[in-house]
């Protein structure tokens, strides 16, 4: 316990230096009337949340809030590069398990996210395609465990970052869960860490890799494209309230980036197993 109570703050100003400099070398400016996203809600065989019609309310009522189109499915053979060019980012809200009924459909993710496509993965898409390597890096890692749904405190480590900027250094979530995620990448930008010091009711299988807190929102440029994740927003009620909407608004935002258009000529994959070629 001692090494991990040492670990904890180093890791935290890593972080925190990491992440002032991401900041600092680019500012976003976003022209919402020019963007179009599809929210992706298909789950697989096991657990399905009920707050997916939440989310997609949510979502929706900010597209229409800020000027930018939403569109919506739970169909998969919505994934080919004919239909995915079209969007600026996709959203997958609360997926889980396989999602995917063929390679085609894999691929077709992949050579969208290779042209300079986006990806924001909440909550229980972390628990997306786990036997898929590439979705898995992509997403920045898989789903281990949750504690079960209680109160506990978000320290935010990025609070110039769109998905935080609008919540206080500690996030306080009145009930969600919280994540522990395996598999992680090594190369994601953290910019906020759940603290498990303030769980009351902890069940046991915490991991410590990063000694009392576990990261919970991140991003990361990978394979062409942008993804974002975060690990929040379990109960259905939390996509009423104004601090969730604005994180997800700000996600959106952050997974965007510098807005151009998909460039199919850098796409390459033809196998779900491709690796990602190294530039």
């Amino acid at each position: 316990m001692r090494k991990i109570n040492f670990l904890k703050p180093a890791f935290l100003m890593l972080l925190m230096l990491v992440m002032s400099a991401t900041t600092a070398s680019y500012a976003q400016k976003i022209k919402w009337n020019k963007v179009k996203i599809l929210v992706y809600t298909k789950n697989g065989k096991g657990y399905v949340h009920d707050n997916i019609a939440a989310s997609l309310v949510a979502i929706q009522a900010l597209g229409k809030q800020n000027g930018f189109a939403v569109d919506t499915t739970s169909d998969p053979t919505k994934f080919t590069d004919d239909n995915l060019k079209q969007y600026d980012a996709l959203f997958f809200s609360n997926t889980n398990n396989d999602v995917f009924d063929t390679d085609a459909q894999r691929v077709a993710l992949m050579r969208y996210i290779q042209a300079g496509g986006n990806f924001v993965g909440m909550h229980s898409a972390s628990g997306t395609e786990r036997k898929w390597k590439w979705f898995k890096d992509m997403l920045g890692g898989t789903f281990f465990w949750h504690e079960p749904g209680q109160a506990f405190s978000v320290k935010i480590l990025d609070p110039k970052n769109p998905s935080l900027a609008h919540l206080p250094a500690e996030w306080k979530r009145e009930k969600d869960e919280f994540y522990f995620v395996k598999e992680m990448a090594v190369n994601l930008n953290v910019l906020a860490v759940n603290d498990h010091t303030t769980i009351e009711k902890p069940a046991g299988k915490a991991l410590d890799t990063f000694g009392t807190v576990f990261p919970s929102v991140w991003w990361h440029e990978y394979d062409g494209g942008r993804a974002f994740y975060t690990s929040l927003g379990h109960e259905k009620t939390d996509y009423e309230k104004e601090d969730l909407r604005k994180h997800i608004l700000g996600a959106i935002e952050w997974a965007i980036g510098p807005q151009k258009p998909r460039n199919y000529s850098k796409a390459y994959a033809v196998s779900p197993q491709d690796e990602v070629r190294k530039k």
